[in-house]
């Protein structure tokens, strides 16, 4: 339990020290925040009416509407195989953190989107930092992998599971910067709060069940 606590603390702490040096480079405008233009710029050119529709769609799946019907069909399967409430606890814990973060990230820091004129429409008018759409769906797809990692058997099953939320997560990320919505610095922000929030949720859950079991051996009554 301890390695387990101490390994989860110190990826928690890496990826809220990852989140505060993105937030540094953009109030000082220089490492990572000097990409964000250079690389909006980049992902213009590569630009066609058929790319645009296709990552438009495939980004409308990271929006609120999108990921609550991710997270609401993935809490119903879990739920039943696992004859559980916990996907339900865990999964909107998730949630219910990343959106927290992500408004008070928009209100507190108030960044400027991406000039319309670089954007591809529909346009989003709300603060900029940092990625709703990102930071959403990583904690809620991070927290998913987790439970359904518990639940599959196979290590095939588990690595080609990994890999696919993985892979969602990171193009989520890429559409929003290719459809000029966010700035790079407001995804990579989004990825590692994402990924430190969802890490808090799993390690909790952690030593939840570490704590339960412990008590059922010690009282088998009690529990």
């Amino acid at each position: 339990m301890w390695i387990t606590l101490a390994i989860g603390a110190a990826f928690v702490t890496l990826m809220t020290a990852a989140a505060a040096e993105i937030y540094e480079s953009l109030a000082e405008k220089d490492d990572l925040a000097a990409v964000d233009r250079p690389l909006l710029a980049l992902v213009m050119t590569w630009r066609s009416p058929v790319a645009d529709t296709a990552v438009t769609w495939f980004t409308n799946t990271g929006s609120v509407i999108g990921m609550s019907i991710i997270a609401l069909a993935a809490i119903a399967v879990l739920t039943r195989i696992r004859r559980s409430w916990r996907p339900l606890l865990l999964i909107g814990a998730a949630g219910a953190g990343s959106v927290a973060m992500t408004i008070a990230g928009k209100d507190l820091i108030g960044r400027a989107r991406p000039p319309m004129a670089d954007a591809v429409p529909p346009y989003e008018t709300s603060p900029s930092f940092p990625s709703g759409h990102t930071l959403n769906a990583t904690a809620i797809i991070a927290v998913i992998a987790y439970l359904w990692f518990l639940q599959l058997e196979a290590r095939a099953a588990r690595a080609w599971m990994i890999a696919g939320c993985a892979a969602y997560v990171f193009l989520i990320g890429c559409s929003r910067i290719y459809l000029g919505h966010h700035w790079f610095t407001d995804v990579a922000v989004a990825w590692a709060l994402g990924l430190g929030w969802a890490a808090l949720v799993v390690l909790s859950h952690h030593v939840f069940n570490t704590v339960r079991r412990v008590r059922r051996e010690q009282d088998p009554k009690r529990l």
